[in-house]
C-alpha cells in the first residue's frame, strides 16, 4: 500500500463529545485536495467511550487509523506514539477540541508545495483563554528565550506541519522528558508562519489546569538550557567571596576595637538568608538530577495496548 501524502496526528484524552464534529470538519478540508491522507488518532488511556468511537470510526473510514495506548501517559508522549507510527510524506499535529482550526489545513499545504518544510500556525488572538493564561504564557515564551539558546516562537502550539525530512530528524532525538514545542524548534529547517485566531473549544473541558501546565514549563527549561545550574554556581561565588570579605571585616574589626557581642537579629538574618539559598539552590539541582534519572532508567516512552488499521 503505497504511502500517504499527509498524516494528521491526533492525541485523544477524553473527547467523546466532540469526535463527530472534529471529524466532518477535518475531512472535509482534507478531501478537497487530491493528496491521500490519514487521521492517526492515539487514545491515550481515556476512560470515556472515546476507545470504543474511534473503533467505530475506523471501521467505516480505512483512512481513519487508531493507537491504544495502555495508560495515560500525557499529550507530549501520545503525540510521540502517532509521530513514530505515521507515514506520510508531511505530518500535521492538532488538537482534537477545535481550537486548531481545520480550515487553516489547505494553507499549510499550499506553503508546504512552495518548498517550506515546516509551516508554523501561530495564535495571533486568543480570546477563549483568560488574562492570567495568556499573561503566564507570555512570561514564560520571554524567560525560556532568553536562558535557551533555541527561539521557541511565541504562541505557536503543535499545530503546524512537518516535512518527512523534519520528522526523520525529529526521531534522533531519544529523551523520554519530551517537550515538543522546543524539540520541534531545535530541528531548524527552512519554514514561515501563517497567523489565525484562536476559537474556544468545540465541546468538553480542557484536562491542562494550572499544575500541569506548570509541570510542563519547568520540563521545558530544564531540557532547553543549563543556565539556572551555572546561574547558582555564579551565585555561590558571589556569596562566598562575600562571606569572606565580611569575615576579613570583623577579624579586623575585633583586632582594632576587642572582643563584642554580635546582635541576634543579624545573626538570624544571615543563617535565614543562607539556608534559603542553600535549600533553593539544591532543589533546582534536584530538577536536573530527576531528569537524568529518568533517562538513566530508559524506559519507554509510552506503551502501545492494540492497534486498529495500520498494515502489518
Amino acid at each position: 500500500m503505497p504511502y500517504p501524502q499527509l498524516s494528521l496526528i491526533v492525541p485523544m484524552f477524553n473527547e467523546c463529545e466532540v469526535l463527530d464534529l472534529f471529524f466532518q470538519r477535518v475531512i472535509k478540508q482534507l478531501e478537497k485536495h487530491d493528496d491521500t491522507f490519514e487521521i492517526v488518532c492515539v487514545n491515550d488511556g481515556s476512560t470515556d467511550a472515546t476507545g470504543s468511537r474511534l473503533a467505530e470510526r475506523a471501521a467505516a473510514d480505512p483512512r481513519i487509523k487508531v493507537i491504544n495506548l495502555s495508560r495515560n501517559f500525557g499529550k507530549e508522549q501520545a503525540l510521540t506514539a502517532g509521530i513514530d507510527y505515521s507515514c506520510g510524506q508531511a505530518i500535521i499535529p492538532m488538537d482534537c477540541d477545535l481550537q486548531d482550526p481545520p480550515e487553516l489545513i489547505p494553507e499549510m499545504i499550499a506553503a508546504w508545495r512552495d518548498g517550506f518544510q515546516v509551516v508554523l500556525a501561530q495564535r495571533a488572538h486568543r480570546p477563549g483563554d483568560s488574562g492570567l493564561k495568556r499573561t503566564s504564557s507570555s512570561l514564560f515564551y520571554k524567560v525560556i528565550n532568553r536562558l535557551s539558546d533555541i527561539d521557541i516562537p511565541e504562541n505557536v502550539g503543535d499545530f503546524r506541519l512537518m516535512d518527512r525530512k523534519v520528522i526523520d530528524a525529529l526521531q534522533l532525538y531519544p529523551e523520554r522528558t519530551r517537550f515538543m514545542k522546543g524539540l520541534f524548534a531545535s530541528l531548524g529547517f527552512k519554514h514561515t508562519t501563517l497567523q489565525y485566531v484562536r476559537p474556544g473549544r468545540a465541546a468538553g473541558s480542557s484536562a491542562w489546569n494550572y499544575n500541569r501546565l506548570y509541570k510542563l514549563a519547568i520540563d521545558g527549561i530544564i531540557s532547553f538550557t543549563s543556565l539556572p545550574l551555572k546561574l547558582w554556581s555564579y551565585l555561590g561565588a558571589v556569596t562566598a567571596i562575600g562571606a569572606f570579605c565580611y569575615g576579613l571585616y570583623l577579624i579586623i574589626r575585633t583586632l582594632v576595637f576587642g572582643v563584642d557581642v554580635p546582635g541576634y537579629a543579624s545573626l538570624m538574618v544571615v543563617m535565614l538568608i543562607m539556608t534559603g539559598l542553600i535549600l533553593l539552590s539544591l532543589g533546582v539541582i534536584g530538577e536536573y538530577i530527576s531528569r537524568i534519572f529518568i533517562e538513566v532508567k530508559q524506559r519507554p516512552i509510552y506503551i502501545v495496548m492494540d492497534t486498529i488499521g495500520f498494515d502489518e
